[in-house]
């Protein structure tokens, strides 16, 4: 009831308490009707990532670094709107807004954690069209199976010592106002915001974590497609310059969809004060979500050998050469 969530606003923190998750303040009135395309954009993501998932493991001609990393980019696009959706339904259809306090910091690190390990996995996916591209004769012996799984084992232990932190300067912060998180998921600045401590340390390696994230992976990135595209402008004939930057298309087009709205929440998030706060909040949602949805479909469209084994299966195409 809204007499125990206030009275439970004003109790003290501690390790047991819990936290009240408002989904999207100023739009309760139609948060119903919201949960309906979220529901699709969810079912869409599950749908799209586990059919691209079944095709790379089942067509052993997919067995590639390329397709290796798209199957840790699609296990990554169904876990992390899995960590908010379940819970924002709840929110929207039940009413069902508390969440334990160790249960907001799991969800915490999960979802920041699944970020960075997203934004690792498209930095390797550009490593592998530059070694395509511009090594094309070093490419089997340059990125084996054995470096694959390598290259995902960093990544994720990346995404884990970088996030980690997280849980434990929050745990330190005392609750002591309210616990009424301003927010459809434990994000970690809205939860940083009930805090009445210190919270310069939270703010501060929140903001470097992510420009260090964004900013040395984005580099990578830049500075790989800059060697290809030296490397395929001096290339002969036209036709193979098309061809090269086909191969290109998909994962461009991923890392357009992922960074922009990222960035835009997170520029609004920081410098945007003159915009509604529901605002914020739906496009912390769409970051999480919507990318999801759309790279398969990218990848689907853009990828020949995964149409045409999409295609095959829906029974459009006799074979899938």
């Amino acid at each position: 009831t809204t007499e125990t969530k206030q009275q439970n606003s004003h109790a003290p923190s501690s390790s047991s308490s819990s936290f009240f998750l408002l989904g999207l303040p100023g739009l309760e009135n139609i948060q119903v009707w919201i949960s309906i395309p979220f529901c699709f954009i969810y079912a869409m993501a599950v749908f799209g990532n586990a059919t691209l998932l079944w095709i790379i493991k089942t067509d052993s001609s997919l067995h590639k670094p390329m397709y290796l990393f798209l199957s840790m980019l699609a296990l990554t696009d169904i876990a992390m709107p899995t960590c908010i959706v379940p819970k924002m339904l709840g929110i929207f259809w039940a009413g069902a807004q508390e969440i334990t306090f160790a249960g907001c910091l799991v969800q915490m690190f999960m979802i920041h954690a699944l970020c960075a390990v997203e934004s690792g996995t498209l930095t390797a996916m550009a490593y592998d069209r530059y070694v395509a591209i511009c090594s094309p004769l070093s490419y089997t012996t340059l990125l084996t199976t054995n470096t694959v799984a390598k290259f995902g084992a960093v990544i994720g232990v990346r995404a884990f010592i970088i996030v980690l932190p997280f849980p434990f300067l929050v745990k330190r912060l005392p609750f002591c106002h309210s616990h009424l998180i301003s927010h459809s998921y434990c994000e970690h600045m809205a939860v940083v915001k009930l805090a009445c401590g210190d919270t310069t340390p939270n703010n501060l390696y929140g903001l470097i974590l992510s420009l260090a994230i964004v900013g040395a992976d984005l580099g990578f990135i830049f500075v790989s497609y800059g060697l290809i595209l030296h490397a395929v402008f001096q290339l002969p004939s036209l036709e193979a310059r098309h061809k090269a930057l086909g191969t290109c298309g998909a994962h461009v087009g991923v890392i357009i969809i992922l960074y922009t709205p990222g960035l835009f929440s997170f520029l609004t998030h920081r410098f945007g004060h003159n915009i509604p706060h529901h605002v914020h909040i739906f496009l912390a949602n769409i970051y999480l979500m919507v990318p999801a949805m759309l790279n398969p479909i990218v990848y689907g469209a853009k990828t020949k050998e995964i149409r045409e084994r999409v295609l095959s299966a829906l029974g459009l195409r006799k074979s899938a050469s």
